[in-house]
């Protein structure tokens, strides 16, 4: 067997507030790590040839578990329709829709008349994707009258979008190529212009632009520039397409620019200027604006009413009054109905509204879990939403909603060609009490036929920051994990906002340490009601849930039998203290700022996984998984925790498999991304002793 690699040590000395650290795996980061995000050929020769040993390496260590990846990629891939189609949604004289081809890896945009008619293709993502080692599609947006489309892809992994534009008479190609946007598109009510989001050298969000038609892309007028760093920019339309919103903020302070987009030409007017500690956005419908908020101390959130002519807080009267333990999530307008989404103790429903408050009812289901979501429609002038309900053992059902005669058609049951049998599995909701007395929700699922017995093989994800709900959606690929024996746990801990603001709140900044203690006491809850042991879970999370199962293993190693850290952020404490880096200024106000303020850094340090490795202690196995292109969690995070667990901590193994064509999500290819799902399935179950089982395919 192939030895693991030992990276070389390179003296790095770190000081901040009169401490120094070492860190000698922080060679690993490139200097050029600007250009490796749009060039991954730049990468400097030795941090390449060590990626690529530790890959040959993951692969030497996994090698028996060749058959079994192949196993659950055929599996997954069964439980899916792969010439599958999206339902088609109405937008004036058209119903848009997104399909696969059998063995496509890439949507393929197309469009219908809406009377019914033969099929357009708009863009077909096999055909241009094909022979790119990534590809990506982001935003596609038709103009106004239809016959224009502009569409972003990205070729590298690292969310750079170039955006083009097609005549759609004729599938003619516009020379207008705008590179490193965001990948979102509106168009100007002219039918020749539209506005994006161009991001900087460092992949920040930063300028508003406005492109016409046929001129060169260094004269697009600048239309908004962010100059704060720890500001996110983006562009929506509101609901009735008459406005553009530039959205300014980031997790604790918001601010709403909007420009007419039958004026592409004028400047851009401020609703409310930016207050630290509110948040708000805005829609508008029938010569009104309705704000969603957290102002007055609003902490799960209002809305309120304002009118056209001036926005602006002042004139801010509560359409919905703040109700403490009721979490507003968002609204969307119609001509003659106002619908929002609401979470109260982490079970969602939709709420429909005449805007004078003469009608108002919920949408809900009694299941012990499930997701809610509002799909919107293509259309203002309507009485008909569309939303999506599942649960972790009922695939996901569309259905079209008439909110005047409250009736609900089904339009559409997610296919599973394989078979499946929503009675033949379990859903269970726990609270598992936090050693602070907070109830933590669990939802659990597992097949009918697995009774706990104080030894079941558990695999637990959690996520836990910025306010992220994990919804209690459908998975047909976690059923791979559950036919086996084993039990998938969802834990909502704090740091998210399953039971509102919040439980968000009590997750950030100077609590966030409440995030790792709850998931390891949602843990210790399924020991102590007999369903598993110490040692006979895996903990699974990516990006910030990487960063929680990092740091909840180094709390309670011997916890956890195996632990999956999918592209972890992982090195929290050099990363936030790096100013130059994507992400940190706007992170500072979910985690603190550990360069100017010497308790953020005491409290980051005290949790940050890589600086918390016990030394010679006995850990579980661990995989990470990164990407050579990912801006968002940069490679070097993941390779450097490896690293350090190999030199300080004993157990393991730790495996490190690096993608190196691609970036925070992996592949977007439908079947290589499965691939990655089951390459990382198949390490948990290794660990959980499950290799060798076979599924359960009784229906």
């Amino acid at each position: 067997m192939t030895d693991a690699p030992k990276p070389k040590k390179v003296p790095h000395a770190i000081t901040q507030h009169g401490e120094e650290r070492q860190d000698p795996y922080a060679w690993m980061r490139d200097d050029n790590w600007q250009e490796v995000l749009r060039d991954p050929t730049l990468l400097r020769d030795d941090v390449r040839e060590h990626l690529e040993a530790e890959n040959a390496y993951y692969e030497d260590r996994t090698k028996h578990l060749e058959a079994l990846r192949a196993a659950l990629f055929e599996e997954m891939r069964g439980r899916i329709k792969e010439n599958d189609s999206s339902v088609p949604m109405k937008d004036g004289p058209y119903a848009y829709y997104n399909r696969f081809r059998e063995g496509g890896q890439y949507p393929v945009i197309c469009r219908k008349p809406a009377g019914g008619g033969e099929e357009e293709v708009l863009l077909d993502g096999d055909r241009e994707g094909e022979g790119e080692d990534f590809f990506s599609i982001g935003g596609v947006d038709v103009s106004w009258d239809h016959k224009l489309m502009a569409y972003a892809v990205d070729r590298l992994g690292s969310e750079y979008y170039d955006i083009r534009v097609r005549d759609l008479s004729g599938e003619k190609e516009f020379g207008d190529l705008i590179p490193s946007t965001d990948g979102s598109v509106v168009w100007a009510k002219d039918d020749k212009s539209f506005f994006y989001v161009e991001r900087d050298d460092n992949q920040r969000p930063k300028r508003v632009k406005h492109h016409v038609l046929g001129t060169d892309t260094s004269q697009d007028r600048l239309v908004n520039e962010e100059e704060d760093d720890g500001m996110f920019l983006s562009i929506s339309e509101t609901s009735s397409d008459v406005y553009l919103v530039i959205s300014i903020g980031n997790g604790n302070t918001s601010e709403e620019r909007i420009l007419r987009l039958d004026d592409p030409a004028g400047e851009p007017s401020v609703v409310e200027p930016r207050q630290p500690g509110v948040l708000y956005d805005v829609d508008h419908a029938n010569g009104e604006f309705f704000i969603h908020t957290n102002a007055d101390d609003a902490t799960d959130f209002k809305v309120a009413r304002a009118p056209e002519s001036d926005p602006s807080k002042a004139n801010w009267q509560d359409w919905l009054p703040h109700r403490p333990g009721t979490y507003v999530a968002g609204i969307v307008l119609f001509k003659g109905w106002i619908v929002r989404e609401e979470r109260e103790d982490a079970r969602p429903r939709i709420v429909v509204s005449r805007y004078d408050h003469s009608e108002e009812h919920a949408l809900t289901f009694e299941q012990e879990a499930y997701a809610l979501s509002l799909m919107g429609w293509g259309e203002f002038e309507t009485d008909v939403i569309r939303f999506a309900y599942e649960s972790p053992n009922q695939p996901a059902q569309v259905f079209d909603y008439d909110m005047k005669a409250r009736t609900r058609e089904l339009c559409k049951t997610q296919a599973i060609p394989s078979g499946h049998n929503t009675g033949a599995y379990v859903v269970e909701r726990i609270e598992a009490r936090a050693r602070d007395g907070e109830e933590v929700p669990v939802v659990l699922v597992r097949r009918k036929n697995v009774e706990p017995n104080g030894d079941l093989p558990v695999v637990l994800y959690g996520y836990g920051a910025y306010g992220i709900y994990v919804d209690d959606d459908f998975s047909s690929h976690v059923l791979s994990l559950v036919d086996r024996g084993a039990v998938f746990a969802v834990a909502h801990i704090r740091g998210g906002s399953a039971k509102g603001r919040p439980w968000y709140l009590a997750g950030k900044l100077d609590k966030k340490e409440n995030t790792f203690r709850d998931f390891n006491d949602a843990a210790e809850a399924l020991i102590e009601r007999g369903i598993t042991k110490r040692g006979r879970i895996v903990a699974y999370g990516g990006s910030a849930g990487g960063l929680l199962v990092g740091a909840a293993m180094n709390l309670d190693p011997g916890l956890y039998g195996g632990v999956i850290g999918a592209v972890p952020f992982i090195d929290v404490l050099s990363t936030i203290s790096d100013a130059d880096l994507p992400l940190t200024p706007p992170e500072w106000e979910e985690w603190g700022d550990p360069i100017t303020d010497k308790a953020a850094y005491e409290t980051i340090k005290a949790y940050s996984p890589y600086d918390n490795i016990r030394p010679g202690e006995t850990y579980p196995q661990v995989l990470a998984t990164g990407g050579l292109t990912d801006y968002r969690v940069t490679y070097w995070e993941p390779a450097k925790w490896v690293a350090r667990l190999r030199e300080k901590a004993s157990g393991g193994p730790f495996l490190l498999r690096m993608n190196m064509t691609a970036g925070h999500g992996g592949s977007a290819a439908r079947f290589e991304r499965l691939k990655e799902r089951a390459a990382d399935y198949a390490f948990a179950l290794d660990v959980l002793g499950l290799a060798e089982a076979e599924p359960d395919r009784g229906i």
